[in-house]
């Protein structure tokens, strides 16, 4: 029961991320120009996407799923800081605390691991296997 409900939770903390990355690439001009507007180079749009969408792949997966949920908490803690910083607009305060909530579930995922039904787990009893016979 333990190792679904970390992958239902991996499930839910990549998806946000995943569809974002996808929506990125099908908009890449537009999101340039949101990136101008904060003040950040577009070229900065490439390593965004990558964070986004292989990070939120890596996560789903379980693969090195330790680095991915830390790399994508820093990553949500910066777009919240960056994006989400005028709490005089309610919904810019609400976006804010709902990038402290998800970065606060990638840093459980960080201390905890993926669980059983990750690649990660598969790679582990891969490397004892091949132990047992070497």
């Amino acid at each position: 029961m333990q190792n679904f409900t970390l992958f239902a939770g991996r499930l839910g903390l990549s998806l946000i991320f995943i569809l974002s990355g996808v929506g990125k690439i099908m908009a890449y001009h537009a999101t340039s120009k949101l990136l101008i507007a904060h003040g950040l180079p577009p070229g900065l749009l490439p390593l965004v996407i990558f964070a986004e969408l292989g990070g939120g792949l890596a996560v789903l997966c379980g693969l090195l799923t330790r680095w991915a949920a830390a790399g994508l908490f820093v990553y949500t803690l910066l777009a919240a800081m960056i994006f989400h910083n005028n709490f005089a607009d309610h919904e810019e305060w609400i976006n804010f605390m709902k990038n402290l909530a998800i970065a606060g579930g990638f840093l459980v995922l960080a201390v905890r691991g993926a669980g059983g039904l990750s690649l990660d787990a598969w790679r582990r009893y891969r490397k004892q296997k091949q132990k047992i016979f070497f």
